[in-house]
């Protein structure tokens, strides 16, 4: 472990409450803004925990930083436990251990335990962090959600697949987003993935039911054990569809009004599937799909903010800023943004190809649909390689009252702006 222990003078860190530890591995730029935030909420002595040293932490944060402990693994709940201990000798006490990845969830859920801090617990981080085990709550509460098992060996995959038929969808039982995550159509790319990655007891897969239909994500903030605010969001195609097939650019769309019947049956089972996995207070971003006759399957969740841009696009959306408001719920358990004043979308940019960026073409033909709609743009940069991900290496926020308008300016940049690698 490294024991780089760093106290900041500039703030009363004495005079601050509550006092907050803030866990970032690495100071990426989402994980920075979300930083930024909690320094600069009102009333608050922050300690900071990362793998990244003292010169990284981001210039925004230094003035609001009360102390700073670099550890080797900032998801080894050992590491955490003896850097928020420190912190907490430094600061006299911790009354909040936060952080926005999923894969912090459970680390910090043990300290918290261990160190008898209020927020999420252990069993409801488990929950949210392993998939297999969130259908089971999710299936025992009578939730919609898509039929699957965690298989242990080569025969229990193929019971369950014969049980139910392909196509199935194999991933890890924690991963998040489509990381190692397959959709296996038939006997012969069950054979080869089999072959390649053959679960076992010490690492077992999650198999589900190929859900066909349309996916949307469903992020929802609990205040004290009840739903105070969510937001829909509609993907355009799915994630793993633009994973199988490297010329599909993806995009989201956030309706203006999410209080129409089409919305009824997640804006019920929604709040109803966090409530049973044991949220208090929290930000948990779903994924779900509407199947061709109409009927939903929740896919998974996760106890912590949205990626992809999502925070972005939600403070377009309302006019607020989510990392701060974030910030300020994890802290005071306190959430009440403005009303939803803008349909918002978001287009990614992925380059078609292979190699690094060469050349972006298409701007001037999107700009004659999205004009005056376009907030904030990403472009990539010549000589980037790709991401290799869904989205892409970067990326147009549009915004306008109406929703028909967003979808049509995002259609637009779809058609028309092509990244190109070379």
């Amino acid at each position: 472990m490294i024991a780089s222990k760093t106290r900041f003078e500039g703030c009363d860190y004495r005079a601050a409450v509550p006092a907050v530890v803030f866990v970032a591995p690495y100071f990426l730029p989402t994980t920075s803004r979300f930083i930024v935030a909690a320094a600069t909420t009102p009333g608050v002595a922050l300690g900071l925990v990362s793998a990244d040293p003292a010169q990284k932490i981001p210039n925004e944060v230094r003035p609001h930083l009360a102390a700073h402990y670099q550890v080797e693994n900032a998801l080894d709940p050992d590491q955490l436990h003896k850097a928020v201990t420190a912190i907490a000798g430094q600061l006299g006490g911790v009354d909040r251990i936060l952080g926005p990845l999923e894969e912090l969830q459970v680390p910090m859920a043990q300290v918290r335990a261990a160190l008898s801090v209020e927020g999420v617990d252990v069993e409801t981080a488990r929950n949210f962090r392993d998939k297999d085990r969130m259908k089971k709550v999710l299936s025992a509460h009578g939730l919609p959600c898509a039929r699957h098992r965690l298989v242990g060996s080569t025969d229990a995959a193929w019971e369950f697949i014969n049980a139910i038929g392909l196509p199935v969808v194999a991933k890890p039982p924690s991963g998040s987003g489509t990381r190692n995550t397959f959709r296996l159509n038939e006997p012969g790319q069950v054979e080869s993935w089999l072959r390649w990655s053959p679960p076992s007891m010490e690492n077992p897969t999650l198999l589900e039911e190929f859900v066909t239909g349309d996916e949307h994500a469903f992020d929802c903030v609990f205040v004290k054990g009840q739903p105070v605010w969510w937001n829909i969001s509609n993907y355009y195609p799915t994630p793993l569809q633009v994973m199988e097939n490297a010329w599909i650019q993806w995009s989201v769309v956030l309706p203006r009004d999410i209080s129409g019947p089409e919305y009824a049956q997640i804006s019920e089972a929604g709040p109803a599937a966090i409530t049973a996995l044991g949220l208090q207070t929290g930000l948990v971003h779903m994924e779900w799909f509407r199947r061709p006759d109409g009927s939903i399957a929740i896919s998974e969740a996760a106890v912590r903010p949205p990626g992809a841009q999502f925070s972005t696009l939600i403070s377009y959306a309302h006019d607020f800023d989510l990392y701060r408001d974030w910030a300020k719920l994890m802290i005071y358990q306190e959430f009440d943004p403005p009303p939803r004043q803008y349909a918002v979308g978001a287009a990614y940019l992925r380059g078609q190809g292979k190699g690094q960026v060469v050349g972006i073409s298409g701007l001037e033909k999107a700009q004659e649909t999205a004009a005056g709609m376009v907030v904030e743009i990403k472009l990539p940069e010549t000589g980037q390689s790709p991401t290799g991900h869904y989205e892409g290496e970067g990326y147009v926020i549009v915004r306008h009252p109406e929703t028909a308008r967003v979808e049509e300016a995002i259609r637009a940049i779809v058609a028309n702006v092509k990244v190109a690698l070379g």
